[in-house]
């Protein structure tokens, strides 16, 4: 299957990688290590990974920013996850004949982020934009060198201009931006982070200035992509970038919240030695699973997003009995539900809380001849019912929220869902 898949879980063995590519065992030390201060050997192990693992070719100037494969790939599972997670099919698994279309803003020499998806994802197409001249010849040469141009345009844009220039490319809707922004406000304070580190860098810096710095940072850059959103709204399923530093990701959360963006990621990327962040953002309805929107440990949790998972566990019983608890609870809602025995899973879609006294008196019948649009409903959500092996037993109801932007809808789904499952289970 066409896929992205994490390939290095585990670190890179370089005294494999160097029987592989000639090239990178000249730069390989003796004793089996390799030297990241020096960036020519940086940049070996970046084109030889690229070329082993991808079958991707490219040049890299050394006066520009060598991208670490790992950590680039790192980012692309996560946007995969996060289109997975909330496509139309609402099945959360890869679909490797959906047509993608995504943004790298700022896409440097290498076009990294471009090349490593389409090496192995045939239906995803890219635009890659950057404000430098000489980091555009480059990445022009790349694509071509790997016959990428007809799956990736390549646009020079101006320090001032649109980030999301879809209407300049002629497209009307695109799937994710990707972005990995200047991270300082400005060469003194570039200057000062290298100088107050104790030791020296874990692996050699040869990004240009406009790679490194921008006025305000990161959180300035990103915030336009905020403005630009608010403005483009549907246009982009999923607008997300990378961040360097954690406080980053406080503000900008606080920016998406005080827009009223509720649908949100947050994660983590940890490669080795190095931790970046990612967030993400959309104004559509689908939401991603738990593990995709909430996946960082080091971000506090009023930065998360609301959990879109809810457990109810119950001591007891098996599967098949839980399940038919759910489905006799859910199936006498006046709401479309789908139940299949054979994997105790059911998906469902509602307007409103059908489960309420009020709802219970008011009820609208075409709810329940299933003539609702899926597409119209407030509430979206799947049902998982697994056994819990192992000491204790018993059964877990998994709850999962799949569309919609009202978190207290799905909230009262889940307490009234638990409620009536735990009497069930007693009876």
């Amino acid at each position: 299957m066409s896929q992205l898949t994490n390939l290095y879980k585990d670190e890179v063995d370089f005294s494999v990688l160097a029987l592989q590519d000639k090239d990178f065992a000249k730069v390989l030390k003796s004793n089996g290590q390799l030297d990241f201060s020096n960036p020519e050997s940086v940049q070996q192990l970046t084109e030889s990974l690229l070329k082993r693992d991808f079958n991707l070719q490219i040049s890299l100037p050394p006066d520009r920013l060598c991208p670490p494969v790992s950590n680039r790939l790192n980012y692309l599972l996560w946007i995969q996850s996060l289109l997975e997670t909330t496509s139309d099919s609402y099945d959360d698994t890869h679909d490797p004949e959906r047509e993608v279309i995504g943004l790298d803003i700022g896409t440097g020499s290498s076009c990294i982020y471009p090349l490593l998806a389409c090496s192995k994802l045939p239906k995803w197409r890219f635009i890659g934009t950057d404000i430098d001249e000489r980091s555009m010849q480059f990445a022009k040469q790349n694509v071509q060198q790997n016959a990428m141009g007809n799956r990736i345009k390549l646009l020079q844009t101006q320090a001032d201009g649109l980030l999301i220039p879809l209407d300049t490319v002629g497209i009307e809707s695109i799937d994710f931006t990707i972005c990995n922004p200047p991270f300082y406000t400005s060469v003194s304070s570039l200057l000062a982070s290298a100088q107050s580190k104790q030791r020296p860098p874990f692996s050699a810096c040869t990004g240009s200035e406009s790679e490194m710095v921008t006025p305000g940072g990161e959180v300035a850059f990103v915030s336009r992509m905020v403005d630009q959103s608010l403005i483009l709204k549907e246009r982009v399923q999923w607008y997300s970038s990378m961040l360097g530093i954690l406080s980053s990701v406080t503000v900008l959360v606080e920016r998406l919240k005080k827009e009223g963006i509720g649908n949100f990621a947050v994660t983590e990327f940890v490669q080795g030695k190095t931790r970046r962040w990612g967030i993400a953002w959309s104004f559509g309805d689908l939401r991603p699973r738990m593990g995709v929107a909430r996946g960082s440990g080091s971000v506090g949790k009023g930065c998360l997003p609301f959990p879109s998972e809810y457990a109810i566990v119950v001591s007891g019983g098996n599967a098949s009995r839980a399940g038919q608890c759910v489905n006799d609870i859910i199936s006498k809602l006046r709401l479309k539900w789908l139940w299949k025995f054979s994997i105790h899973t059911g998906i469902g879609f509602t307007q409103k809380a059908v489960w309420s006294r009020a709802a219970r008196r008011h009820s609208v019948q075409n709810a329940v001849d299933g003539s609702e649009d899926d597409d119209d409903a407030a509430l979206g959500f799947k049902i998982y019912v697994e056994a819990i092996v192992g000491e204790g037993q018993g059964v877990r109801v998994l709850v999962r929220w799949m569309k919609g932007h009202d978190s207290v809808l799905f909230e009262s789904l889940c307490g009234m869902l638990k409620r009536k499952v735990e009497e069930g289970m007693r009876s």
